[in-house]
């Protein structure tokens, strides 16, 4: 007689791996002896700490939550989607949960015993390699929901952050708690209870590494009896230790761990036990590199339900764009993942403004950044500059169509401030009735900047034409853009005028090759690299993406790229030019993170010569391009 129930169970499991390296009567066998469990919302399948249950569980429908407890409070590394798997310690290491797992919502989960499918691990290198993948990275399964190629939700590449995060060299403890040989396991046991530490190095004269107690030690040797609290350290230390170098990736670290079943690795000077301890990484400490990833912020985004949790999140992220810089990873990475965040942290915040308005809105609108963030180049958290685009309707509906959605940007706007965003200073924001319009009212408004410039149009098309859309119809958008070329292709006077904007930017140096820096004012002697380097070079590349009607291309880096393919009598320039904004971009980045702030202003003496030699390299293709902007768009002329 068929088991119908073990049948709908094996048509689930074939869909993701590792069960679908499986052969049908192999998957049909496990499917017969599988759990099925009905968990309500908040219930736990194992709490932090438990021991680890004789089974591991894949997610059926739901959401399963994975939580760290600090104190009172549950932080959260990862969520399980349908086709994830979680619990994976029984099958690796046996250790009791480092976390806890519960329902987000009601969710069905399926639990496999670990003695029915141990077998095939054993046979099956497949399907070894993909669960030791999965339990060391804590990543969820990108066969969940993409194919091959395809992007998340338009979001991220799961692939992408992962391999991202695992290159990254490990972050671990500088300052780990030491003893001898001579030491009393008591004394140690205190000193590690007052430092709230898991582990003692034990070193010789010298600080070369001999041994390891962690707390699990003190708990199976010490607590259960067999050795006394009075007992020598060397009596119940691990020896010997693994010792690595401090350029381990976060990849080599995990498999360090799995392979040896071990919770802690040593850090020394040259990587070998005869060499000094520098460091210890632990378990603990690689779930804490993979629950800051770029997947698993995106993942907590979506499913946050208020504002104060994506104030939590983009912390992370800052976090997270710091231990970037660190590992120097390419900027356009950086850029790439950065920015996806923000654009997840955007949308969410305008799904919860939108619970907040009393009605929905009657005609479809999009939502629009614009500059650095619209160019996907925002790294910091600076002000916030953003439109709003409406449905055309009828002169009698344009007021309160317009009211309407004033008040859902103010709801939006003060809830970005909330996250982190400021407000812009100069209210260029949707919740100004000038940046809230229909679709013909922006139309006519950008015809009228392109065909009758004023000084004010000029520094607003340099803003606004960098727009990008985050939420919304993509329809207006792109009528938007298609005003935007059509005027250009009408005429390059305009283009002439903003070469103009970029040619009369303040110089990043003076006659005798020092740096200019402020004369008056809050940010008097200091030295502005947005305005006196990076703006130069943002304007050269978008005036000459106009120019040559590269649509669809905002990120200044991309630019200076296409720019390279098309025109190659000055590749190396515009190659030169993307260097030095990258070396700009990441040096304003670095001071924004050290100084917390947005990094503008730069006080020249806490620079050191190096840093003020590098500074200097990327004026020169500031120069050379606004050559070519004077020499292509006759700008003597002009002036």
């Amino acid at each position: 007689m068929k088991n119908t129930i073990a049948e709908r169970i094996q048509d689930f499991l074939k869909q993701f791996p590792p069960f679908s390296m499986l052969g049908k009567e192999e998957l049909l066998m496990i499917s017969g002896q599988i759990r099925v469990l009905y968990l309500e919302k908040g219930e736990y399948v194992f709490k932090q700490d438990e021991k680890c249950h004789d089974e591991f569980y894949i997610v059926r429908e739901g959401a399963i939550g994975l939580y760290r407890n600090i104190g009172n409070e549950k932080d959260l590394v990862d969520i399980c989607d349908t086709g994830d798997l979680f619990g994976l310690r029984i099958m690796i290491i046996k250790k009791n949960y480092r976390m806890a797992s519960l329902a987000n919502e009601e969710s069905i989960v399926y639990a496999i015993p670990s003695s029915v499918f141990k077998p095939f691990i054993d046979e099956n290198k497949d399907v070894n390699s993909f669960l030791l993948e999965t339990f060391a990275t804590h990543a969820r399964n990108y066969y969940t929901e993409t194919e091959k190629g395809k992007r998340i939700d338009n979001t991220i590449s799961i692939d992408t952050a992962n391999d991202l995060s695992t290159l990254r060299t490990i972050s671990y403890r500088k300052k780990p708690l030491i003893c001898t040989s001579s030491t009393i396991v008591k004394d140690i046991a205190l000193e590690m209870n007052n430092r709230k530490v898991d582990a003692v190095v034990v070193t010789d004269e010298n600080r070369y590494p001999i041994g390891i107690i962690t707390d699990s030690d003190l708990r199976a040797k010490v607590a259960t009896g067999l050795f006394p609290a009075t007992a020598m350290v060397p009596e119940i230390m691990n020896t010997p230790v693994k010792t690595y170098g401090k350029k381990l990736t976060i990849a080599e670290a995990q498999i360090a761990l799995i392979k040896n079943n071990i919770s802690h690795l040593c850090i020394t000077k040259d990587g070998t036990r005869s060499s000094k301890l520098v460091g210890v990484f632990s378990d603990h400490d690689l779930l804490v590199s993979f629950g800051n990833n770029p997947s698993v912020l995106i993942k907590g985004i979506k499913r946050a339900k208020k504002i104060q949790r994506l104030r939590y999140i983009r912390k992370q992220l800052e976090r997270l764009l710091k231990t970037y810089l660190e590992q120097d990873i390419p900027t356009l990475h950086i850029l790439n993942l950065i920015s996806e965040v923000n654009d997840a942290l955007v949308v969410k915040t305008i799904e919860l403004s939108l619970k907040e308005m009393s009605e929905p809105p009657h005609v479809k609108f999009s939502f629009l950044v614009l500059g650095s963030q619209g160019r996907r180049e925002q790294l910091l958290l600076t002000d916030q500059d953003n439109a709003i685009v409406f449905e055309d309707v009828s002169k009698e509906a344009y007021e309160s169509t317009q009211s309407y959605f004033l008040e859902l940007a103010r709801a939006i706007t003060k809830n970005l401030h909330t996250i982190g965003f400021e407000y812009c200073p100069a209210e260029m924001m949707a919740s100004n009735p000038r940046w809230c319009m229909s679709v013909t009212e922006w139309e006519t408004q950008f015809r009228t900047w392109m065909t009758t410039p004023t000084e004010e149009s000029t520094l607003l098309s340099s803003i606004f034409f960098d727009f990008q859309l985050v939420y919304g119809d993509s329809g207006m958008v792109n009528q938007l853009s298609d005003v935007v070329f059509d005027g250009v292709n009408k005429s390059k006077r305009f283009l002439g005028l903003l070469g103009v904007s970029a040619l009369q930017k303040p110089s990043p140096l003076g006659f005798f090759k020092q740096f200019l820096v402020e004369q008056n004012g809050e940010h008097k002697d200091t030295f502005d690299i947005k305005t006196r380097a990076m703006m130069v070079l943002i304007d050269g590349a978008r005036i000459l993406s106009l120019y040559h009607n590269l649509k669809g291309v905002n990120n200044t880096l991309l630019r200076y790229e296409k720019l390279a393919e098309l025109e190659s009598n000055n590749k190396e320039l515009f190659e030169s030019c993307a260097k030095a904004f990258r070396v700009l971009l990441k040096f304003r980045t670095r001071q924004g993170l050290m100084h917390k702030d947005s990094g503008r202003f730069i006080k020249l003496n806490t620079l050191s010569k190096s840093d003020k030699l590098k500074l200097k390299r990327c004026f020169k293709p500031i120069r050379d391009i606004q050559e070519v902007l004077r020499v292509r768009f006759q700008l003597k002329t002009l002036m």
